[in-house]
């Protein structure tokens, strides 16, 4: 039996999907983006902050699942603008210590909200 996860840390939902499912002992995050879960306002500063916002709401789903960053075995970034990919890396790479996950990084022309940057990721236990 699936267990929906959901953080009170992380956005709700935007539309008919869950934060997050686990199935047995693989979570499955569904795509966040940089959406103030308090005030419902985009943080969209800078690609920095918007990566940053993005990390911390897999990491409080993550936290809600009995896990963190080091239980991530994938993550998919969508980006909208490929010459953003040196700043969003920089600060993805400061939430894993050793051994980040597999991913990729696609760009694509248009993101919910009009983000610029959303990240999923599957974590196992």
């Amino acid at each position: 039996m699936n267990k929906i996860i959901t953080s009170s840390k992380a956005p709700a939902p935007i539309g008919p999907y869950n934060q997050a499912v686990l199935a047995g002992d693989t979570l499955y995050i569904s795509g966040q983006i940089a959406l103030n879960p308090e005030t419902g306002e985009l943080m969209m500063d800078s690609i920095e902050e918007e990566t940053k916002w993005v990390m911390k709401h897999l990491g409080s789903i993550l936290e809600e699942a009995g896990m963190d960053y080091s239980n991530l075995v994938k993550c998919s970034i969508f980006v909208t603008d490929m010459d953003n990919f040196s700043a969003i890396n920089e600060v993805y790479g400061t939430f894993f210590q050793k051994n980040p996950p597999a991913r990729e990084t696609v760009e694509i022309c248009r993101l919910p909200k009009n983000v610029n940057v959303e990240i999923s990721g599957i974590a196992v236990k």
